[in-house]
């Protein structure tokens, strides 16, 4: 027994010390969460958690947030110990160029990683995610006798992330839906960057998830024996857990531990060392003893066996519903069933047409009974974003099987359970609102992209076109905002016909994607007159050359400002003028096209060029080029009825004719 406990005790000492040691060599990093939660951990990884080094995929496996990602090298000490495929030499080059080890951690980097953490509060959010999705999948795929999927989700949450906005959104929405499969550990170390918590931060936390309908526990965080209790009766508890773990930042350094100091900077060698005194610890940096590392490489053995368990089960599982076994499969792997582009609904010509938002509602049940991992909602704006599957039921909680999911007012929240929900895999998630609301939830969108999580984003009401709501609901500078962010793909899709090839986009790629719609009905385009609406996948495509002579100027629009373009050009040409009219749906698209292409459709000896768009200027500039012209909205909206601020915004046939006829005049001089 004594020597049981002192394995344990050089265990979390191992993981500590890699920690402090690979933050002093990169003279960089957090050595303080690692140092102070290190029991915790170990407790987590080694008694509770079942994983499998061996494959990081296992899809039953439990998930495990380091929400605090400045804690990171907590995350690669556990990760090198317990076997997964991380070599020591990543821990030694912690923070460097090149390494699986950056300073916080990226999802598809580093082996067993589950999500990117980093920005406070989007770990929490995210594990949210990742229990909403292992509910629904429980409750499609689960049968008496085969419950083949039942894992849990443990996070490690710190002062900062129960302070960010998004894990209190999150927070409330979890208890709501009772999702009991959520065990988070908050590393209650009462230390912040600028000092005690009690600077800012004075609530009670506890009483706090209480109100959110969680089930909360008070631990010591260095007695195992209490960890192991609470975890336990967190399981045997409906509710979501949250385990407040009362720990010291920076344990075991001698002048440090405790102090805001521990917090954000290498401990130096002096304290290092003093610490080794102080636990005990008489090896060498980097250094494990074999003892030690065998004990932590039982994890891996046990997960070989628990999936290997699992596999079994699961071939049970199949042989009795075949057709579930196989479904079930496919999503996890992230396939598409076959055929399903066929269910694209394609829209008769109509001068009146719809909005887009409304197309994209006809879109999404369209193709919803052939993609069932096709799940989402919108923050409380679901009448208004038109994201509802029709009979695909409410998410709520008991009642796992629905496909729409009520966010709630909770813009930023939406966003890290979608990204939550696409991390777990086995989902195609949305989450909808407004386009100018896109600024609530920008940090989710941004790490959606950085993760190339298959997370689709639906904005609508996407401009001034708003109307009467006025400048504080109207989107002027979000377009060039989402465009900013790399790797992320934005549409804003011309007609209905547009909106389906833009779903088409959506659904195949593997990354995240944004649709912009607009509140106000815009015409159907004809498609047997004009060019058709799969141009969209390009990026940009020549919707029509009109006047019988060879182009003299090319208009370039996207969304609901094509078909004003379209109109001036039609009239344009009626008086003789050669005009390309370019639908212009993604900027991102038509840059992953090779240069020939592009030249194809911008026509480069083609000098005057104006673009349209209702949203700010910036960025058109490249397409246009140095002699072109912007209408746009470099100012804020106005409230009146959508046809008046379009007219007085120069959003009008007239307006772009007149600057068209002047480009023209200039150029004929």
């Amino acid at each position: 027994m004594q020597k049981s406990v002192e394995l344990t005790n050089r265990s979390i000492n191992a993981i500590r010390f890699l920690s402090a040691d690979a933050v002093q060599k990169a003279n960089s990093g957090h050595p303080g969460l690692p140092m102070g939660m290190a029991a915790v951990a170990y407790s987590i990884w080694t008694r509770h958690m079942l994983h499998n080094p061996a494959n990081p995929e296992w899809p039953d496996r439990d998930r495990f947030v380091l929400s605090g990602g400045h804690g990171s090298m907590l995350l690669y000490s556990l990760l090198y110990l317990t076997g997964y495929n991380l070599s020591l030499d990543e821990l030694r080059n912690f923070r460097q160029w090149g390494s699986l080890t950056p300073g916080h951690p990226e999802y598809g980097l580093t082996p067993g990683v589950e999500t990117t953490t980093g920005p406070l509060g989007q770990g929490f959010a995210t594990g949210v995610g990742m229990a909403i999705a292992e509910a629904s999948l429980a409750a499609h795929y689960n049968r008496p006798g085969h419950e083949i999927v039942d894992h849990y989700v443990y996070a490690i949450v710190t002062d900062g992330d129960l302070m960010e906005g998004v894990a209190s959104e999150a927070a409330s929405l979890a208890g709501h839906l009772k999702l009991g499969k959520l065990i988070y550990f908050y590393d209650d170390n009462r230390i912040s960057i600028e000092g005690s918590t009690e600077l800012a931060f004075t609530e009670d936390r506890g009483k706090r998830f209480e109100a959110y309908q969680w089930h909360v526990q008070n631990v010591d965080g260095l007695d195992l024996d209490a960890v192991d209790k609470a975890v336990e009766a967190a399981k045997a508890d409906p509710r979501p857990s949250l385990i407040i773990c009362r720990t010291t930042i920076g344990y075991g350094l001698p002048n440090r531990a405790g102090t805001a100091k521990a917090h954000g900077e290498p401990a130096g060698e002096e304290e290092i060392a003093g610490a080794r005194l102080a636990l005990g610890w008489d090896y060498q940096p980097f250094e494990v003893p074999e003892d030690v590392l065998e004990h932590f490489r039982a994890v891996r053995e046990r997960g070989e066996k628990l999936e290997a368990q699992w596999r079994k089960r699961f071939e049970a599982y199949r042989k009795a519903f075949q057709a579930e076994a196989a479904e079930m499969e496919r999503r996890l792997k992230g396939e598409l069933p076959a055929d399903w582009e066929k269910l694209l609904p394609s829209f008769p010509a109509d001068p009146k047409g719809m909005a887009t938002r409304a197309s994209s509602g006809k879109v999404i049940n369209a193709i919803a009974g052939a993609l069932p991992e096709l799940m989402g909602g919108s923050a409380d704006l679901a009448p208004s974003t038109n994201t509802l599957v029709d009979g695909g039921g409410n998410f709520q909680p008991g009642q796992y099987d629905g496909r729409n999911l009520h966010f709630g007012v909770r813009e930023h929240g939406m966003g890290a359970v979608v990204n939550g929900m696409a991390a777990h895999k086995g989902f195609i998630p949305y989450g909808a609102t407004f386009l100018v609301f896109s600024d609530y939830m920008r940090p989710a969108v941004r790490i959606s992209a950085l993760s190339h999580f298959h997370s689709i984003w639906i904005f609508t009401h996407d401009s001034i076109g708003l109307g009467e709501d006025g400048p504080t609901h109207q989107p002027v500078e979000h377009l060039a905002a989402l465009r900013a962010i790399p790797q992320l793909v934005t549409l804003r899709p011309a007609d209905a016909n547009e909106v389906s090839a833009a779903w088409k986009v959506a659904i195949k790629r593997q990354g995240p994607t944004a649709l912009a719609l607009t509140r106000q009905a815009v015409p159907t385009i004809d498609r047997s007159i004009y060019a058709p609406a799969s141009g969209l996948e390009k990026g940009a495509y020549v919707l029509a050359d009109l006047g019988a002579i060879r182009p003299q100027i090319v208009l370039m629009a996207s969304g609901s400002e094509v078909a004003l373009i379209l109109e001036a050009g039609s009239r344009l040409a009626a008086e003789g003028v050669g005009v390309r009219v370019v639908s212009f749906p993604s900027w991102e698209l038509f840059e992953e096209q090779d240069m020939a292409y592009q030249n194809s459709v911008l026509l480069p000896a083609v000098t005057a060029r104006i673009a349209v768009e209702a949203g700010v200027s910036q960025g058109w500039w490249r397409w246009v080029g140095q002699y072109g012209r912007v209408i746009g909205v470099n100012k804020f909206g106005a409230s009146a009825p959508a046809k008046i601020v379009f007219q007085k915004y120069g959003f009008t046939v007239e307006n772009i004719l007149a600057q068209a006829n002047q480009m023209i005049g200039r150029l004929d001089e």
